[in-house]
């Protein structure tokens, strides 16, 4: 395997009224991306931000890769809005869409942002299957989504290994109770592209634990310039 991992907090549990410097801190300790949860209240029993929050943010970090973790019923709606707001993945989960995948797809490029395909705990990898030709990002879950803090859960990895297995080349990210007492079995499985929220957010040294998240990947990758 040859991809570069790549470590992207999810700035769930940060302080949103001061984010900026949040986000920014965590860049300044080592983060290559920042993963920006947006959840309509619907899809998932939560409420956060929307494109207004992710555009105020993008006038203050100039240069860093955006991705929005779609938790929506309609990710169609938001597409548009957050291309403008400076978004540059954009990753909406399968299940309420099934129909629809291959146009969103092609809107979401359309809009000039890659694609992340997202699947929660209870779908299968035959859910995107047929599509990841279309994806740059497939995106697998290991809590519920909805709420940070939960627990990890390690039988998910049986989805990751068979997506690196078939993929050899695909970019494929785990999010949810992934830390310094979870990451090795990310890694392991094959995901580069990895989400931390509770455990890098509250880390007393968020330096040391970005390091330690990267490390433990790179000890099953090879890393090259092709993500």
């Amino acid at each position: 395997m040859s991809l570069v991992p790549k470590i992207g907090p999810s700035i769930l549990n940060a302080d949103l009224s001061d984010l900026a410097s949040e986000s920014q801190r965590l860049l300044d300790n080592g983060a290559d991306y920042l993963h920006l949860d947006v959840m309509d209240g619907h899809f998932v029993p939560n409420l956060t931000f929307g494109h207004s929050l992710v555009k105020c943010l993008r006038r203050k970090i100039k240069d860093t890769a955006f991705e929005t973790h779609m938790m929506v019923t309609n990710p169609q709606q938001w597409i548009q809005h957050m291309a403008d707001a400076g978004v540059n993945i954009y990753t909406f989960h399968v299940e309420p869409v099934q129909s629809d995948i291959p146009e969103i797809c092609r809107q979401i490029q359309e809009a000039g942002m890659q694609v992340g395909l997202a699947v929660k705990p209870g779908t299968g990898v035959e859910a995107v299957q047929q599509y990841i030709d279309l994806a740059d990002v497939v995106l697998v879950m290991t809590v519920e989504p909805g709420f940070g803090g939960q627990a990890f859960m390690r039988d998910m990895m049986r989805k990751v290994r068979w997506l690196r297995e078939h993929y050899p080349n695909l970019n494929i990210e785990v999010d949810g109770g992934v830390g310094p007492g979870t990451i090795e079995y990310c890694a392991k499985a094959g995901a580069n592209m990895i989400v931390s929220g509770t455990a890098l957010i509250e880390a007393n040294n968020q330096k040391e634990v970005i390091n330690l998240l990267r490390s433990t990947v790179q000890t099953y990758t090879t890393p090259n310039t092709n993500l």
